[in-house]
């Protein structure tokens, strides 16, 4: 008996462990450009890792963040939560989601508080959990203070990433 309970608590887990791994990172072709995209939630590691891990490393590893406006932001930074939308397929989320990253890095932010999901060509991701979030354009990251959003960047900057957190940030204690 405690056999068949260990079995089946341990096939379970592997299965809920393998149905929660093919939907994060996922990749898929899309049929608008016949290109490999991804979709749906995703995490550094598959940013990092992936067949998309050459522009997001470039940006991350180049991209040198203007310290003395992160230094203004970093302890509101800290008290916020944020959600990033973007298309692996778009130039404006190749070149500013790796940068954006990397600011977070500099500003100690810690990245277990974000959410990160890439949308398709039509900026649409599977999950009601993204459906809330009415995208309109990307990259999009979005900043939520006491779970409501306080602000969002949207596509690319007219000036930079973080003057941008910083004036979205004055709305923080």
């Amino acid at each position: 008996m405690k056999k068949k309970i260990l079995f089946t608590a341990i096939f379970s887990l592997l299965f809920f462990a393998t149905a929660f791994s093919q939907q994060m990172n996922r990749i898929v072709n899309d049929p608008k450009t016949n290109t490999q995209v991804m979709i749906g939630p995703c995490n550094l590691y598959g940013l990092k890792h992936s067949i998309f891990a050459t522009w997001f490393n470039s940006q991350y590893k180049n991209y040198v963040p203007k310290r003395e406006a992160v230094k203004e932001f970093r302890k509101k930074l800290d008290k916020t939560q944020i959600t990033v939308v973007f298309g692996s397929w778009c130039a404006d989320s190749r070149k500013q989601v790796g940068r954006f990253y990397k600011i977070l890095h500099e500003a100690g932010y810690k990245m277990k508080k974000t959410r990160i999901f890439a949308v398709n060509h039509y900026h649409k991701a599977p999950g009601k959990e993204f459906a809330e979030l009415h995208i309109k354009g990307i990259p999009d990251f979005i900043l939520f203070y006491h779970g409501k959003e306080i602000g969002r960047i949207v596509g690319s900057q007219k000036t930079n990433i973080e003057k941008d957190l910083k004036n979205i940030l004055q709305k923080v204690d």
